[in-house]
């Protein structure tokens, strides 16, 4: 499967970055103009386009990832119920690697074991 450009909008980063490897073309703090934006994604796939990623290092996936727990809780945190924040998680993660079933796997493992801790009481 070849690699594909995808948008990344984190805390502090958002821009555009590769699918197989760490390459990224980060957006100007306050990029606000319409011809700014369009010439901003224009410059971006043109650079993902030469980009190698031989010379990037390997997306790390889900080991690169904040642990599944830790995601649950901070949408426990605010407010929503367990059952819903782990439901919430699977589904950022199902749109993060859709490509990719073990990680798709090891994620409904980890929901499936932290209800069952939650239910045990171990949470």
């Amino acid at each position: 499967m070849g690699r594909w450009i995808t948008w990344i909008a984190e805390q502090e980063q958002r821009g555009w970055a590769c699918s197989e490897c760490d390459w990224k073309y980060m957006a100007p703090a306050l990029l606000t103009d319409v011809d700014a934006k369009n010439a901003y994604d224009r410059l971006a796939h043109a650079s993902f386009e030469k980009h190698q990623c031989a010379s990037y290092p390997k997306y790390s996936g889900p080991s690169g990832q904040e642990p599944f727990q830790d995601r649950v809780r901070k949408f426990i945190s605010k407010g929503y119920k367990p059952k819903d924040a782990v439901e919430l998680v699977l589904q950022e993660i199902s749109l993060e690697y859709r490509h990719e079933p073990r990680a798709l796997a090891k994620a409904q493992s980890d929901a499936e074991e932290f209800m069952r801790n939650l239910r045990g009481g171990k949470i």
